[in-house]
């Protein structure tokens, strides 16, 4: 704006900086507090998003803050000095002709003519915008929806849990060959590691993971998703005698290595089984779920033991003496310490493995009666040793592996993987459908856990911030332009900026995630921009007498260049982001996709349709409707006025006429 001074009306530097600064000053205020609205309540979200955001909302709140003191010193300063006057500075019709040649006169024509046939077809111009804003929800279903982008870590891991029973040797023999076949056949793997009775059985020894390390992303020829893709397909073979997953990411948000996670809670545990039975059978058949699992691990073999409280109370035998002989058999009881050196080792006594597995063993225990007996003789003799199997009664069953709670009702966790293709909120919808198809009983109800409350939370916190920016934009704008109507010609380009970039992000293969909604805000930032210097430079010029017509078609002439600038610039410096690689490459393109090609599809559209909505409000504000209405607010608020006025007590004699 300022060289447009020293080019267009022959000003000197100094004298440019000063008057230019001046005229875009309201619109630089404007827009850094609007940007203010944006980015702060980003700062506060709660939640683990939270913990992503609140940082960068914090920080950018504050560069902006800091951007708009420099605004107003540094830069005109630093142009006062540097900006030399051009050959035909002063000559408006030479500047003029040399400010719209070259190829930006082809632009500046082309652009006329568009926004002349716009403003004389307003509401076909209206017709579009509201096309592109209904295009939104399938936009919106087609892009999908992930928690936080699919990352390349170069590792994955697989999780395998045997039938309950299985010993540790058993599953640690499947977890080797799992292991072979992965590093042999798997391109790009450079280590694998079986650790058994960790992770996939629950800490069980029917289960395990194998952690699979691949070589750096530069070294290898394929992805980790695809890679992912081929060891879900090599599994096959074994998915027969094992239940095996195979989770691409890490994760954020908790739970079990999966990325969808559930809680089926009920009160009675049988009836969570059956549930969760038939639920998973209806998941296997959906397309878009994979890996589906259940943290419930029925049929562990047990010995229970029930004592036979009269007899034992006949001979003399408390339980609590039954229960103690039985764990320092079967657990061990710690009997004294071994001193070596510095160092002390608890010295554990306990029945040897043979007899701690043959139930008959444990029958020929004797535990001490606190009657005593007689010996052969007829005397008092010490305390009887009572056998096991005349006090208790040994039956084998099956019991679960763990039991566990939520919010004091018993669950079964559900944990599944989504399909390549698809995406993290398809898959859970197709959970939800399927349970809701068991028919559960009144009081059981699915809970979701993990990534999957997550990404729920996300998007609350994310709609609240959405919500609070347009309100704190609306009343920042309002308070600037001391106009009701001005504002919601500029926010209007914010609903217009959406689909395209969902439409860019659609196109590039990524899907919605947290740094998505974080791409978006900043695309509400930048387009409100631009809507904010088309609107008050027109403003400008309708108070200095020009028509409005006139006004719209000059103001939008004349910001063309710095918000093609200021475009371009942008674009181009999200190119880093959006072509990047390696570790963290996902997670720059959610931001980078989405904010430069939402930009640069929307700019033609809201070029076009800002001034667009500045003629149609301020027709309707012209409207004898909207004067009646104008007028009755101004007589509410005169009367509120009124009455809480203090009111003033009259003097002796005040108003006493002579």
């Amino acid at each position: 704006n300022i060289y447009r001074f020293v080019e267009e009306k022959g000003m000197r530097p100094f004298q440019a900086a000063i008057e230019g600064t001046r005229e875009i000053g309201l619109a630089v205020m404007a827009t850094t507090l609007s940007l203010l609205a944006v980015f702060v309540p980003v700062g506060f979200m709660g939640g683990t998003v939270g913990r992503f955001m609140s940082s960068f909302g914090l920080t950018a709140s504050a560069a902006i803050a800091i951007s708009l003191l420099v605004s107003f010193t540094l830069t005109p300063m630093l142009a006062a000095r540097w900006i030399r006057p051009p050959a035909h500075a002063g000559d408006h019709q030479a500047a003029r002709e040399h400010a719209r040649g070259g190829w930006y006169g082809h632009v500046d024509r082309w652009y006329t003519r568009m926004l002349a046939w716009s403003m004389g077809h307003r509401w076909a111009v209206v017709g579009v915008c509201v096309l592109a804003v209904a295009s939104v929800y399938p936009l919106f279903k087609l892009s999908g929806v992930n928690f936080v982008p699919d990352e390349d870590e170069s590792r994955f891991q697989i999780s395998v849990r045997l039938p309950v029973g299985s010993s540790l040797a058993a599953t640690q023999s499947l977890l080797d060959r799992v292991a072979r076949d992965v590093r042999e056949q798997l391109p790009g793997v450079s280590d694998t590691l079986a650790i058994a009775g960790f992770g996939g059985g629950g800490g069980q020894p029917n289960g395990g993971v194998v952690f699979v390390r691949l070589e750096p992303i530069g070294k290898r020829a394929h992805s980790q998703r695809r890679l992912v893709v081929r060891a879900r397909e090599m599994m096959k073979p074994y998915r027969s005698s094992a239940i095996i997953g195979v989770q691409g990411s890490s994760g954020v948000g908790g739970g079990r290595g999966a990325g969808i996670q559930y809680a089926l809670v009920g009160p009675e545990l049988s009836k969570l089984d059956e549930y969760t039975t038939r639920g998973l059978e209806l998941i296997e058949k959906s397309p878009v779920v994979v890996d589906a699992d259940r943290g419930y691990l029925p049929g562990r073999p047990e010995l229970r033991i029930e004592i036979d409280r009269k007899r034992a109370a006949d001979l003399g035998v408390r339980v609590e003496d039954v229960s103690q002989t039985v764990n320092a058999l079967m657990a061990g009881q710690k009997v004294t310490t071994y001193n070596a050196a510095s160092d002390q080792y608890d010295v554990v006594l306990k029945a040897n493995g043979a007899f701690r597995r043959a139930p008959e063993s444990l029958a020929a225990a004797t535990v001490r009666s606190s009657q005593g007996g007689r010996d052969a003789a007829g005397a008092p003799a010490a305390a009887a040793l009572i056998p096991l199997r005349t006090l208790v009664t040994f039956i084998e069953g099956e019991a679960p592996a763990s039991i566990d709670r939520l919010g004091r009702q018993r669950q079964i966790s559900v944990s599944a993987n989504w399909a390549p293709g698809s995406s993290q909120a398809e898959a859970q919808q197709a959970i939800q459908a399927a349970f809701a198809q068991v028919g559960m009983e009144p009081g059981y109800r699915l809970v979701a856990s993990g990534q999957s409350q997550e990404l729920g939370r996300a998007q609350y916190y994310f709609a609240i911030a959405f919500a609070l920016s347009v309100v704190f934009m609306y009343m920042v704008l309002a308070a600037q332009f001391e106009s009701f109507i001005h504002p919601v010609t500029i926010l209007t380009t914010l609903p217009l900026a959406v689909p395209f970039g969902l439409l860019a992000t659609l196109a590039s293969g990524e899907n919605l995630n947290i740094y998505s909604a974080l791409g978006l805000l900043l695309l509400f930032g930048i387009v409100k921009k631009n809507a904010i210097l088309q609107v008050d430079l027109t403003i400008n010029l309708r108070n200095e007498g020009v028509p409005r017509d006139e006004a719209i078609v000059a103001a939008n002439r004349t910001r063309l260049r710095p918000i093609l600038m200021t475009t371009l610039s942008l674009v181009a410096g999200m190119m880093p982001l959006v072509f990047s690689s390696g570790p963290g490459a996902a997670t720059n393109r959610s931001i980078g996709v989405l904010v430069a090609g939402g930009q640069l599809l929307c700019l033609l559209l809201t070029l076009l349709a800002v001034p667009v909505f500045y003629s149609l409000f301020d027709d309707g504000a012209r409207s004898r409707a909207w004067r009646r209405w104008g007028e009755r607010w101004r007589l509410a608020t005169a009367r509120v006025r009124r009455r809480r006025a203090p009111q003033r007590v009259a003097a002796p004699g005040e108003g006493l006429s002579r």
